[in-house]
């Protein structure tokens, strides 16, 4: 047993990093990696994918939001634009939004944490912060004005990301995993119905740093749930 430790040992000592790492993978029978042009320190793309197609974060939020069409219903109010509650809504009456920047011209031209002197409290039916939360530098006073302006029995719906390239115009605040943001949650929004959930895997996860798209892999690769992985964490609230 002795020579056969000494001999493992020389063997260890006449072997680069790399090399022992490889030997360790074919005894252990664990896959060798295939880089190809993956092996690379820039990404596919420097805009999240939306110059390829649709960004892998995007997949998940879309899902999201279709699944929650009941929800965005009647006076609906939206971060920045109301984009998408016009694609995913449902009976809206009303589509308003807020923003702090005038150039995208909102209903609300003011910052979500000063809201309460510029927005009505329980005027909405939902709440839409779409992609949103990681860049609220005041995050829980936030949160907090976006429950006051929704109704009770009323929604707020946000979603934000985790594993994805950092914002590069603007400060990017807040990537937390499904658990750091139920502890926000509960402490923002105490005695609510809150659901938050974390969706993507490995792959997406690695695909969404690459900057590659969403049609570029399957979606029953997409749809695999691997919470260690989390690609976007979506945050839902239903005010009593």
């Amino acid at each position: 047993m002795t020579l056969w430790n000494d001999a493992r040992e020389a063997l260890k000592r006449s072997l680069t990093p790399r090399q022992l790492v490889r030997v360790r993978c074919l005894v252990r029978r664990k896959p060798i990696p295939r880089w190809g042009n993956l092996r690379r320190v820039q990404p596919f793309s420097h805009d999240f994918g939306f110059d390829r197609g649709t960004p892998i974060d995007r997949f998940y939020l879309h899902r999201f939001l279709d699944r929650q069409r009941a929800l965005i219903s009647g006076d609906v109010l939206e971060i920045q634009s109301p984009g998408y509650t016009r694609q995913f809504g449902s009976n809206v009456r009303v589509a308003d939004s807020v923003d702090i920047n005038p150039a995208v011209r909102p209903t609300y031209l003011c910052d979500l944490a000063e809201a309460h002197s510029v927005i009505p409290s329980d005027r909405y039916d939902c709440f839409l912060m779409p992609n949103t939360l990681c860049v609220l530098r005041r995050i829980d006073a936030c949160l907090e004005q976006a429950l006051r302006v929704v109704k009770p029995g009323g929604a707020v719906l946000g979603t934000t990301a985790a594993f994805v390239p950092l914002t590069p115009d603007y400060p990017d605040y807040w990537h937390l995993s499904a658990d750091g943001w139920r502890e926000i949650a509960s402490r923002v929004w105490p005695g609510h119905k809150v659901t938050v959930e974390a969706h993507g895997n490995c792959l997406a996860a690695t695909a969404a740093m690459l900057g590659l798209a969403a049609e570029e892999l399957d979606d029953a690769e997409l749809e695999v749930h691997d919470p260690r992985y989390p690609v976007l964490v979506t945050l839902m609230c239903v005010k009593q």
